[in-house]
């Protein structure tokens, strides 16, 4: 009997252990994009690449901004091992203000949540600047 309970303990642990050596992992190429100073109204789509280096298919379950001026996009399909895969963000470039937002990545991976951030400056090209030094000062005009 006590040789029964002892292969059946044995049996459970190396299941166990089986079971968690097939874990997903997700690797970013980067977790910053830079916008840079842009103008208001420019293609504000940009994207995160990551790939799986884990041993098991990586499912994105969930992206989310911190803002409803940036929307993400996530792929259906699982991602396998080995592959890489993109989270397609678009920032609405018509509010002209600095930009700092974070997406927040959820899956299946070693790291279920990841954060990503986007930064920049979305400038009005027609709005003059009021400190640019004026060719003319007030008493000459």
């Amino acid at each position: 009997m006590k040789h029964l309970f002892t292969l059946l303990f044995v049996g459970l642990i190396s299941f166990s252990l089986n079971a968690q050596d097939k874990v997903a992992k997700i690797e970013f190429k980067e977790t910053t994009i830079d916008y840079g100073t842009i103008e208001k109204g420019s293609d504000g789509v940009r994207t995160f690449e990551f790939t799986n280096t884990g041993n098991a298919p990586l499912i994105i379950s969930k992206v989310s901004s911190s803002c409803g001026c940036t929307i993400p996009k996530k792929p259906d399909a699982p991602i396998m091992p080995g592959e890489t895969g993109n989270i397609e963000v678009n920032y609405d470039t018509n509010r002209v203000n600095p930009i700092r937002k974070t997406i927040t990545v959820m899956s299946n991976a070693e790291t279920p949540t990841v954060a990503l951030k986007i930064k920049g400056l979305v400038v009005d090209p027609s709005n003059n600047n009021v400190l640019e030094k004026k060719s003319k000062s007030v008493v000459e005009q």
